[in-house]
């Protein structure tokens, strides 16, 4: 199984060298650079296309939100796994909409922060659950419209979209349900078209956003 390619946007040089030494140090890893700052992002990504970008929100000149979305709009299937600290709450909220793969905290543990770059390659939305109870509390706060659709969710699926949007990882899923990763994944690509959405992200996203759950 070839190396996941990761790269990374931090403004912090420590904490850009020690990720990118966890990387480097790290099998099934290969870190495709370091940047501070998305001033050039396409250009820095383009001569080695990374499978996963590790984006810090807060960076100076483009941001790391600016920088998903150009990353999106072009390359949308790379995936962006937001790093933030708790405090960021609006800027957590703009990267949910914005269609961010996954947000951890940056405190996030080194071997559960590879665990959540996995899990986002293998079309999961890593959430710290700090994060998801932060995300949670600022769609409710946002007065979106209610709505009595379920969008015909079997109890199944509407069980493992809660799981979802909680945070938890399909193997987590799978053990909480006591079913099989596999079963997950299905269930997860059926809730994905009854939703009309394209990547966990925006299905957590719409399912906090129209009270689904």
């Amino acid at each position: 199984m070839p190396d996941i390619k990761v790269a990374i946007f931090e403004d912090n040089k420590p904490r850009r060298e020690l990720l990118q030494m966890l990387l480097e140090t790290s099998d099934g890893f290969e870190c495709t650079g370091a940047w501070e700052h998305c001033g050039q992002v396409i250009k820095n990504i383009v001569t080695n296309m990374p499978d996963v970008i590790l984006m810090d929100i807060d960076m100076p000149g483009v941001n790391g939100i600016e920088g998903m979305r150009l990353v999106k709009k072009q390359f949308p299937g790379i995936k962006v796994l937001m790093q933030t600290i708790f405090e960021d709450e609006s800027k957590i909220f703009d990267a949910v909409l914005a269609g961010a793969d996954g947000y951890i905290l940056k405190k996030t543990p080194p071997l559960k922060l590879l665990d959540a770059i996995r899990e986002v390659l293998d079309g999961g939305a890593p959430m710290t659950p700090t994060v998801a109870r932060q995300v949670l509390q600022l769609f409710n706060n946002k007065h979106y419209k209610n709505t009595t659709d379920n969008f015909d969710l079997t109890e199944r699926e509407h069980e493992i979209l809660k799981l979802l949007v909680k945070g938890l990882s399909y193997k987590m899923i799978a053990a909480e349900c006591n079913i099989s990763y596999a079963t997950v994944n299905s269930h997860i690509t059926h809730i994905y078209e009854k939703l009309h959405v394209s990547n966990a992200a925006e299905a957590v996203a719409k399912a906090l956003g129209q009270h689904i759950i």
